[in-house]
């Protein structure tokens, strides 16, 4: 059972906790830390997209994220976003390795396994430097079914025409665009 934080509009913790299945049954305002992993190659910028495990509560079997996660009560982003990295993708990273890109705010509604979903989120998004092929990383298999490099702009295209089955928000994709302009 994940606990979490309740917070307000700007992330910040108002001092009240709740279950994290119940954050979602509710819509209860709560935090994430979203890491997009990049790469050069072949002098274009590629990032690792995770998909998703069907057993997953939401978006099953959906591309995403590099690697994100939910904030537990007490832990700040950046310490939640290096365990996260480590359990979902077995890589370690170090928290002078994070570049902060923006907050965005995420409200969604949906359906998922015929039950109600409701995401109300805070999330600090961040990009990481990583010079690693797929076969390096170790997946969570109950998380994540497979790892894959798309070209920067190849990604953007198909999240932008749906041309894969995801879970990413093009508004997601410009913080990090930024992200890399200012890096």
């Amino acid at each position: 059972m994940e606990i979490l934080d309740i917070v307000d509009e700007k992330g910040n913790p108002v001092g009240k906790t709740i279950e994290r299945e119940i954050a979602h049954q509710q819509g209860i305002l709560h935090r994430t830390a979203h890491v997009w992993l990049l790469r050069k190659k072949q002098q274009k910028i590629q990032i690792l997209l995770q998909k998703r495990s069907h057993l997953k509560d939401s978006f099953p079997d959906c591309y995403d994220i590099s690697s994100a996660g939910h904030i537990p009560t007490g832990v700040d982003f950046i310490p939640s976003a290096i365990r996260e990295l480590k359990e979902e993708l077995g890589y370690c990273a170090q928290e002078k390795d994070f570049i902060y890109c923006g907050t965005r705010r995420i409200q969604f509604k949906g359906i998922f396994h015929n039950k109600a979903f409701y995401d109300n989120q805070v999330s600090h998004v961040y990009i990481l430097w990583v010079n690693q092929d797929e076969e390096n990383f170790t997946l969570q298999k109950e998380e994540v079914s497979q790892i894959k490099w798309f070209d920067f702009d190849d990604c953007i295209d198909k999240v932008k025409h749906n041309l894969i089955k995801h879970c990413i928000y093009l508004e997601e994709l410009e913080i990090v665009k930024k992200g890399i302009q200012n890096d």
